[in-house]
């Protein structure tokens, strides 16, 4: 079988080309699925848990935009803990929601063609990121909203947050997007997920010796030559 080198010599060096001249189109392909599942099951390993998404800075959900100043004249109040428990809740239900992207990124990594491959492997640090965020985003969405939903559902305070907020768009005080937590919450929960799958590509593609696979450094130490 020849390699998938030969389908992009023009995008790499001749040494580079040379070790991919060894690679075949199967084993590209199978360095790049363990790749990719390797990086997007730690990322949801990671995010998936309690405190996942609370205590990392990264990804932590604040409050959305147009109540922040309401959050600081609260804690002015000495009513912090209504703030800090809607923050809480909103982190949990994104910590909840998360485990459901495990099943579909592996779906998506099985349905990945020698086409979307190439894009991948050509593509810049996180190309593989790139394509989880286009096979998966519409059905995560999907997913996660529900699970947000039931987790706000039990607290009040999140009730009474998208009571008032509808009632400042309508006014034009709050933002449209900030006015549905629960529509918040789940494009937030996304947005921290995709983050942290392309904090994992990149460790991978600067460091595929590390994954401890030998495919997966096979694929990405050539790809490094």
């Amino acid at each position: 079988m020849r390699s998938l080198s030969l389908t992009i010599l023009l995008f790499f060096s001749c040494s580079a080309a040379a070790q991919l001249d060894q690679i075949t189109d199967k084993e590209a392909i199978a360095g790049l699925r363990a790749a990719l599942q390797k990086g997007s099951q730690a990322a949801v390993g990671a995010l998936g848990r309690t405190d996942g998404f609370l205590r990392n800075p990264r990804v932590r959900i604040p409050l959305p935009e147009s109540a922040q100043r309401a959050e600081r004249l609260m804690r002015r109040m000495g009513m912090g803990k209504h703030a800090d428990e809607l923050i809480v809740t909103m982190n949990r239900a994104a910590e909840a929601a998360v485990p459901e992207a495990k099943q579909l990124m592996v779906d998506a990594v099985r349905k990945m063609t020698v086409q979307d491959a190439k894009g991948i492997l050509t593509g810049g640090d996180t190309a593989g990121t790139d394509y989880f965020k286009r096979a998966t985003s519409r059905q995560l969405h999907d997913r996660f909203l529900p699970i947000v939903k039931q987790a706000t559902a039990k607290v009040g305070v999140a009730q009474k947050y998208n009571e008032y907020a509808q009632k400042g768009a309508s006014l034009g005080v709050v933002k449209k997007e900030d006015a549905d937590l629960d529509g918040y919450v789940t494009q937030k929960a996304l947005d921290g997920l995709y983050l942290m799958v392309a904090e994992e590509e990149k460790k991978i593609r600067k460091d595929p010796v590390g994954t401890g696979a030998a495919i997966i450094k096979k694929v990405f130490g050539a790809l490094q030559k």
